[in-house]
């Protein structure tokens, strides 16, 4: 039996959350399950207790089973959920000593205090969160965690951390119990705080951003290597939300939609792709796209030209935004929004050539076969700066009266609102009107089409600093937009 499920069996780490002995056999048989179907992931101590949160909200152990592998599936450093080997969550436990230290220097000092070892406490603080949390907390944090990403989980832990200095800062601890009373202190934890003053302390934190702490997990793993820590997953991503099975488009193949689907936001990973619109079912009508779309959110736009060339964009806004315009072409969406480009080589057949010309891409010299193109202030930080809370006003088009967005409609961690640009540009994600959909702008948008869905053109814009998606002016063979399902939903 795998490793993982060897520590994740021990009874210390498998908390049963209001299960009865039904339910915790059948936690461990999912475990099992998820052993074989994992074999790489070699220590994931967090696994029992979202497996038995989960089977609170599965209808069967099989549904409980396909969701928890879902949230192993994905072994991106960057977008990953659990830490999954022992290199992982040593470097983890080292990364929130480096954050407590930082950000609760006087819950710090007291640790230092009463410990031996210091790193020996906070190696244990991923049990407060599964395992000792109780489940009407648990499941909130959970909820939480599954939409904003791994970031959550030291927020919360921070913020217990300073819940329980507070409680305990005036009273005796001694050194050989200062893991229990903190493992104590969160089993009773509703004794002291609410589940919503937890969390609401814990977003008070103004945190390292994601890109600098997983920089410093980063530092931390090469420390953890030096010493001779040097197993880590060399597994590629595991695409579960699109199946083969059941998965058609008249534009791109499963392999595609796996590559654009392991880009989308953690919150939305777990989700079945659900065609929405289709000119070869619904018309080359922009109105019909609308209306289709409208309702969903957020979409992922497809086109294919007729040169068999396919672009498209993630599209992070319902397009019903558009009509708070008052009919005047307005950009809205947020910068989780993106643009990519993509090969067909499902449809062009496997020759000697693509393996050759595959080799040579594996060697750099050629591009990938779907690239994309964030938000520039994603990749270019050093763009922007805080600023205060204000409206942001577009400059309008040549061709258009363009309207700034709504503040009140911005995500409150991309909203543009938040940052000083060098110009509004950058900042224009999709826009829509009777007669053009645009994607991008600044220097001209990264997708424009026309209200028949027959013509388009593409360029280089400041919104996503893109290369031209395909032919700089083209002629649209087919468009596809797809919603995301809920997995629950069959």
């Amino acid at each position: 039996m795998p490793a993982c499920t060897e520590t994740s069996l021990a009874r210390s780490w498998v908390p049963s959350y209001c299960l009865n002995s039904k339910g915790e056999g059948a936690v461990r048989k999912i475990l099992l399950c998820i052993s074989n179907q994992f074999p790489d992931v070699s220590f994931c101590p967090a696994l029992p207790a979202v497996v038995a949160l989960l089977l609170h909200y599965s209808a069967d152990e099989a549904e409980c089973f396909e969701t928890a592998c879902r949230i192993l599936a994905c072994n991106d450093s960057s977008r990953k959920l659990v830490d999954q080997s022992f290199l992982a969550f040593e470097s983890s436990c080292m990364t929130f000593g480096d954050l407590v230290n930082k950000y609760c220097q006087a819950a710090h000092k007291l640790m230092v205090a009463v410990s031996e070892d210091v790193l020996q406490v906070y190696a244990d603080w991923q049990r407060w969160l599964f395992g000792e949390l109780p489940l009407s907390y648990f499941a909130r944090v959970f909820d939480v965690f599954l939409v904003e990403g791994y970031k959550v989980l030291y927020r919360v832990a921070l913020a217990i951390l300073k819940f329980f200095h507070k409680v305990r800062a005036g009273q005796p601890l001694e050194s050989d119990n200062v893991k229990q009373d903190i493992r104590a202190f969160v089993r009773d934890i509703a004794k002291t705080v609410s589940p919503e003053k937890l969390l609401e302390k814990a977003f008070a934190i103004r945190l390292f951003s994601r890109k600098e702490i997983q920089l410093l997990q980063m530092a931390n793993e090469k420390a953890l290597k030096q010493k001779g820590i040097t197993v880590k997953q060399k597994r590629q991503f595991v695409h579960l939300a699109v199946h083969a099975d059941n998965f058609r488009s008249e534009i791109v193949g499963v392999k595609e939609m796996r590559d654009i689907w392991s880009w989308v936001p953690e919150r939305f990973a777990l989700c079945q792709p659900l065609l929405l619109f289709s000119s070869l079912q619904h018309g080359y009508s922009l109105t019909r796209f609308y209306f289709q779309c409208e309702g969903r959110e957020p979409t992922v736009l497809l086109i294919k030209t007729t040169q068999k060339e396919v672009c498209g964009a993630y599209l992070s806004t319902d397009w019903s935004e558009r009509n708070k315009f008052g009919g005047k072409l307005g950009f809205f969406g947020t910068g989780e929004c993106f643009v990519f480009r993509t090969r067909l080589r499902h449809l062009l057949g496997v020759t000697l050539r693509d393996e050759l010309r595959e080799q040579a891409a594996v060697c750099g010299t050629l591009q990938p076969e779907v690239q994309r193109y964030e938000w520039v202030v994603i990749k270019h930080p050093e763009l922007t700066k805080p600023a205060p809370l204000e409206s942001t006003t577009v400059p309008p088009s040549p061709s258009h009266s363009v309207s700034s967005e709504p503040a009140d409609r911005l995500s409150p961690f991309l909203a543009t609102r938040h940052f000083n640009l060098p110009s509004k540009t950058e900042s224009l994600f999709m826009a829509g009107g009777s007669d053009c959909l645009i994607i991008g702008g600044g220097g001209g948008p990264a997708l424009y089409i026309d209200g028949d869905l027959n013509r388009g053109r593409t360029g280089h814009c400041d919104t996503f600093n893109n290369q031209p998606l395909c032919s700089e002016n083209f002629l649209i063979a087919a468009v596809e937009a797809w919603g995301f399902q809920d997995p629950d939903i069959q």
